[in-house]
């Protein structure tokens, strides 16, 4: 561990459905404000859930961007682009870092834009018959219906592709998609890359938007969101025992990773070290997490043990705490695993309570927390915690923000098909 080169955070950037810029989420957060209300992408009376969490007055014009270059890329790429750029002004590593080939870009981005009304339209076309579906027709509406461009932005690595294209990126360049883990584990490959002397710099983070009809209807049929259609900003309200499950939210976040030595020398502000990265999978089942927790537990242990800590030395977790019956038990349970009796004594809060779950974005959404309540000394609330549930009785830092002297803190990232990431994110002491 002593020989391998240490990375730092140098550069934040944040499209949220709490605000626009990392440090008005932060304040959101602080405050216990909830974005999730009804769903205004599209129509969703129709559905059992009608509410989500949506990035809201904010346009790609606003990070200098042409909206026509922009105009049939995905949402989720547009926010991509805003975060991007923010965390670029921030770090300002373009000043510092001449050779292009020394950024890579490593992100956790979703599915791109989806054409539903067209696809329904084919559909219409192809079942003229009742008794048959004419592939003949179905393809030949399709050859005239659907657009070349939009199609290929369907691909989950565009991205990535747009922003090494924005800013002359040229070191390595990829995209992973392992759900709800992605872009926790994006930045902890880029890590790892920074470490072994690759390069000296990476734009690491993740893009998603499932706010759409393909997606509303496969989490509902899942039974996995909320249906307090009700009251919207109660709805996420992770280990609260009336929990009904999970609220979709959207948005993108990136850091800047950077080895250590070059950020010294340039005199870059340093928001924190990745500490430890851990890495697992539950091989358990698609859509439930183990439920001893055993991919949990093998993650967060991990994670220290690549960071050289101990329990004992952790003073806050941000829970992956979806607002699931299951998970937010499960994940108790693993807690307790890894800290003992001293679990008791370590805070845990679900900043998903107030921004919904950015599936593919949560991951670095969740990173960046971390590092602004190691700097601030702040805990971030879980809100909507009402009702105690017996099986989830740890501290959750509930409804309001604590201040805290908070030095290591751990994010959990839990995915759909067992994919499990921790990060260790520590405090900067040179």
């Amino acid at each position: 561990m002593s020989n391998r080169r240490r990375v730092v955070v140098t550069g934040l950037g944040m499209i949220n459905p709490l605000g626009t810029t990392v440090e008005a989420v932060w304040e959101a957060v602080k405050a216990g404000t909830s974005a999730v209300d009804y769903i205004t992408l599209f129509d969703a009376s129709n559905y059992p859930t009608r509410i989500a969490a949506e990035v809201r007055d904010w346009d790609v014009s606003q990070c200098g961007e042409d909206p026509a270059l922009w105009a049939k890329r995905g949402r989720h790429a547009k926010f991509g682009a805003g975060a991007a750029r923010q965390a670029i002004d921030n770090s300002g590593i373009l000043d510092a870092l001449s050779d292009r080939s020394q950024i890579g870009v490593y992100f956790g981005a979703g599915e791109g834009p989806q054409s539903f009304p067209v696809f329904m339209q084919l559909v219409d076309i192809a079942t003229q018959q009742p008794s048959e579906f004419d592939l003949e027709a179905f393809m030949k509406a399709g050859f005239d219906l659907l657009d070349t461009e939009s199609e290929v932005e369907q691909e989950p690595s565009l991205p990535a592709a747009h922003i090494a294209n924005m800013f002359d990126l040229q070191g390595p360049n990829l995209n992973c998609l392992t759900a709800c883990a992605a872009s926790s584990q994006a930045i902890g490959e880029a890590t790892e890359m920074i470490r072994r002397g690759e390069i000296v710099a990476a734009l690491a983070g993740g893009a998603h938007s499932m706010i759409h009809p393909f997606g509303l209807t496969g989490f509902s049929l899942l039974t996995a969101l909320s249906t307090n259609n009700e009251n919207p900003q109660a709805a996420s309200r992770p280990f609260d025992r009336l929990r009904d499950g999970f609220v979709m939210g959207e948005g993108a976040s990136v850091v800047i990773l950077e080895e250590l030595e070059h950020a010294r020398r340039r005199g870059a502000q340093i928001y924190g070290e990745i500490l430890g990265y851990g890495c697992t999978s539950d091989a358990y089942r698609i859509t439930d997490i183990h439920p001893q927790g055993r991919g949990a537990i093998g993650c967060m242990t991990a994670s220290l043990r690549d960071a050289g800590l101990s329990p004992d030395q952790v003073d806050y977790v941000n829970a992956h705490g979806t607002s699931t019956s299951v998970n937010d038990r499960v994940e108790t349970v693993a807690c307790k695993a890894v800290f003992g009796e001293r679990a008791y004594q370590v805070p845990v809060s679900s900043t998903k309570s107030m921004m919904g779950h950015l599936i593919a974005a949560a991951g670095a959404t969740e990173m960046i927390m971390c590092l602004l309540a190691i700097r601030d000394k702040v805990l971030p609330p879980t809100i909507n915690l009402e009702n105690p549930d017996p099986d989830c009785d740890l501290d959750y830092v509930p409804n309001q923000a604590r201040e805290a002297d908070v030095r290591v803190a751990l994010n959990n990232s839990f995915g759909f098909g067992g994919q499990n990431v921790t990060l260790a994110l520590g405090e900067f002491n040179g």
